[in-house]
C-alpha cells in the first residue's frame, strides 16, 4: 500500500450551502431514524467539526441504524466492527500477511480502512483492543510494525457502549473516552415517537431500513472546509475556556476537562452555528453541546460518586454558573457584516 499525503485541502463551500446540504441530510436520516432529532443533529455537527461520536444508552434504541444512517446519507464508505473480549488489534487495523508468490510479507488493511467506521459496543473489547484506535483517531493513521499507513479522508469513527451492562465489558480508559468529541445518549422515545417506528417499519415491508445518499464524501469534505472558514469572536473562545477550566475547579471532580474539551465546545458550537445557517457563534451554541462534549471527559471524586453525583450534573450546574461573554461581542460583529453588505 502506498502511502499518500493524510491532508489535501478541499474548496470550502458558502455557510449557506453547507446549511442547505446539512438539512437535506438530517431530513434524509431522520426519514428512517426516528426520534432521534437533536441527537443526530449534534452527531452531524461533530461530523462537520471533523470529530468522533460515541453513542452510550441501552441496546434497541436504534444507534448502530443512526450511524449507518448517516454514513449513508454522506456517502461515506461503511464499514462495522462487533466488538467482542476475543478481538485482537489486527482485527481493527489489519497486518502483514506472507504471501508466496511474491515471497514477501503484503500489508492487508483492516476494517478501519474506510470511511466511516463503526465499532458497536466498543466497552465489550479489551483497553489494548480499544486503544488501537488512538491513533486512527487523533491522527488519521494506524503503525503496523513500524510502517504507517493513512486513513481515507474523511475518517470519522462512531462507537456504540451500554451503560447498563457490566458483565464481560471493560470501562473506557480516559484517553480512549477524551478522543471522542461528543457522547450522545439517545433516551427512550415518548410514546407518539415510539409509534413512528413501529409505523415505519410496517410501511417499508422489510426489516433492513436503506438511506440513498444525498452528498459524497468530496461533498464532504468541501462541508468540513465551509466550517474550517468561520471565524470565531475572541469572547466566545474565552467562554469554552471558562467552562472547561471551571469543571477542574468543580468541588465533586477529581479530572476535569482537558484542552481538548474546551476545543470541543469551540469546533462542534461552530458546525451547530453553520447548521443554523449563521457564520458566528453564539454563547446558547456553546451550551447546547456543553453536555455531550464536557460529561464524558470528567471524572468524579469519590465521594461525589458515591453520593450518587453524575457528570451531567455538574456541567449543568457549570453552565449555569459561568457568566457568558458580553453581547456586545457578537452585536458587534453582525452589525459590521450588516454595514458590509
Amino acid at each position: 500500500m502506498s502511502a499518500e499525503p493524510p491532508f489535501d485541502p478541499a474548496t470550502p463551500l458558502p455557510v449557506s450551502e453547507v446549511a442547505r446540504l446539512g438539512a437535506d441530510v438530517l431530513e434524509r436520516v431522520g426519514s428512517v431514524v426516528v426520534g432521534m432529532r437533536e441527537p443526530l443533529r449534534i452527531a452531524f455537527a461533530t461530523i462537520l467539526a471533523g470529530g468522533h461520536v460515541l453513542f452510550e444508552d441501552v441496546p434497541g434504541l436504534g444507534k448502530t441504524l443512526a450511524a449507518r444512517s448517516i454514513a449513508a446519507a454522506v456517502g461515506l464508505d461503511f464499514r462495522r466492527l462487533q466488538c467482542t473480549p476475543d478481538l485482537l488489534p489486527s482485527d481493527i487495523t489489519g497486518s502483514f500477511v506472507y504471501v508466496p508468490g511474491i515471497a514477501d510479507f503484503e500489508f492487508r488493511p483492516g476494517p478501519v480502512f474506510t470511511g466511516l467506521f463503526l465499532a458497536d459496543e466498543i466497552n465489550r473489547t479489551s483497553p489494548k483492543t480499544q486503544s488501537a484506535l488512538l491513533e486512527a483517531m487523533a491522527e488519521g493513521q494506524v503503525s503496523v510494525e513500524g510502517k504507517s499507513f493513512p486513513l481515507p479522508s474523511p475518517f470519522h469513527v462512531v462507537a456504540t457502549a451500554n451503560p447498563i451492562e457490566s458483565e464481560g465489558t471493560y470501562a473506557l480508559p480516559e484517553a480512549q473516552l477524551d478522543r471522542f468529541m461528543v457522547r450522545l445518549r439517545v433516551g427512550y422515545p415518548d410514546e407518539d415517537g415510539e409509534a413512528r417506528v413501529l409505523l415505519s417499519r410496517v410501511a417499508r415491508r422489510h426489516e433492513v431500513a436503506t438511506v440513498e445518499p444525498v452528498i459524497d464524501a468530496a461533498t464532504l469534505r468541501s462541508m468540513q472546509a465551509g466550517v474550517e472558514a468561520v471565524d470565531v469572536d475572541p469572547d466566545i473562545a474565552a467562554y469554552c475556556v471558562r467552562l472547561a477550566a471551571a469543571t477542574r475547579r468543580h468541588r465533586s471532580v477529581e479530572v476535569g476537562a482537558s484542552p481538548r474539551g474546551s476545543q470541543g465546545l469551540l469546533l462542534v458550537a461552530r458546525a451547530l452555528a453553520v447548521l443554523d445557517g449563521r457564520d458566528f457563534v453564539i454563547p446558547d451554541d456553546v451550551k447546547a453541546v456543553a453536555l455531550p462534549v464536557l460529561a464524558h471527559r470528567l471524572t468524579l471524586t469519590v465521594q461525589a460518586w458515591t453520593g450518587g453525583v453524575v457528570a451531567e450534573q455538574v456541567v449543568t450546574e457549570v453552565v449555569n454558573t459561568v457568566p457568558g461573554p458580553p453581547a456586545v461581542g457578537v452585536a458587534q460583529r453582525t452589525g459590521e457584516e450588516a454595514a458590509s453588505r
